[in-house]
């Protein structure tokens, strides 16, 4: 079959598109045949050996399929099974994977492939971070970072629709309007506005309870100096770079803050989690409450071009490849 694999870390091109021959489905996995793949910045940051894997590796974590084959052991599914899944193992950038079948989940009738590989990693994101990492109450004010892209586009309608008021941030003009329409009452550029300053004049001088940033380096400062006192710095991501060392005094500084770095893998553990995560984001958008929109499609062979529109922030929403 056909694979993205890449040997040595870097930029994108150290992706390459090669002929690959996957295994037969060890005891408890399950071959699947891929439709449409997810891609995701971790993707990057596996890429880029920021976040280190084993080489030479394939990469990506998330698509949606048909059972093909099935692993000794293996009761719960059967071939032909439309799937999907979003927490590896890596190798979702190609023809197929192997994949253990308890980190599979069933896709419902009435949520196509696409959306599935699209939604699933950044939709079950935005699930942990809005109703477990700091659960949203309806008539609070929050604040997201980068909304108008894959996470922020789906959190921002679902935090709307818990019954926050959404004040997201965004790295050009031109992506203000697509952040209004999907769920943000209020927007700010992070590139050319003083935006903690207005997170405070928002907020009547309070801040908010709660910070979600999947930024990093460019926004770290200027998202503790937007929270309220006891606030909650959620920060999930690194789009601008690591968060570079800091003394753990200057939380008590700005108003005694909390900081958490999770990662949905600690939130989707063991299969109850992951099935209930996947459910109820599935049902938000069976709903219409939350809609998924896919702006960027590429073929399996342009990874790499896939990667160079991410690293350019001109994306929006989310990014699929097709096999």
């Amino acid at each position: 079959m056909k694979a993205i694999r890449f040997s040595r870390t870097g930029g994108p091109e150290v992706l390459s598109y090669e002929d690959f021959e996957l295994p037969k489905p060890g005891p408890g996995q399950v071959r699947v045949k891929h439709t449409v793949i997810g891609v995701n910045f971790i993707d990057t940051y596996q890429r880029s050996g920021l976040y280190p894997v084993p080489l030479p590796s394939g990469l990506g974590l998330e698509a949606a399929g048909t059972v093909e084959a099935l692993g000794e052991g293996v009761s719960t599914l059967k071939i032909g099974d439309r799937v999907g899944y979003c927490s590896g193992p890596l190798g979702a950038y190609a023809e197929a994977n192997n994949v253990p079948a308890d980190r599979l989940v069933k896709l419902p009738a009435n949520v196509s492939d696409e959306i599935a590989a699209a939604s699933m990693l950044k939709g079950m994101t935005a699930q942990y971070l809005l109703k477990r990492a700091f659960p949203v109450q309806r008539g609070q004010t929050i604040l997201f970072h980068a909304a108008a892209g894959g996470v922020g586009l789906i959190a921002c309608q679902w935090a709307k629709h818990l019954g926050a008021t959404v004040i997201g941030t965004v790295g050009s003009d031109s992506k203000v309007a697509l952040a209004r329409e999907n769920g943000c009452t209020h927007v700010l550029n992070t590139r050319t506005d003083e935006w903690p300053k207005k997170v405070r004049e928002l907020t009547g001088g309070a801040g908010v309870p709660v910070v979600y940033d999947s930024i990093g380096k460019d926004t770290w400062n200027g998202s503790l100096d937007s929270l309220a006192i006891r606030g909650v710095m959620v920060s999930f991501g690194n789009a601008s770079g690591p968060v570079p060392p800091f003394e753990p005094g200057i939380l008590s500084a700005k108003g005694s803050l909390y900081l958490t770095r999770p990662t949905l893998f600690n939130y989707t553990r063991d299969r109850k989690e992951l099935q209930e995560t996947a459910d109820d984001l599935f049902a938000v958008i069976a709903s219409g409450a939350v809609k998924v929109v896919i702006h960027q499609r590429f073929k399996l062979s342009q990874a790499r071009e896939a990667h160079e529109a991410l690293h350019s922030r001109n994306t929006t929403g989310a990014t699929v490849l097709i096999p």
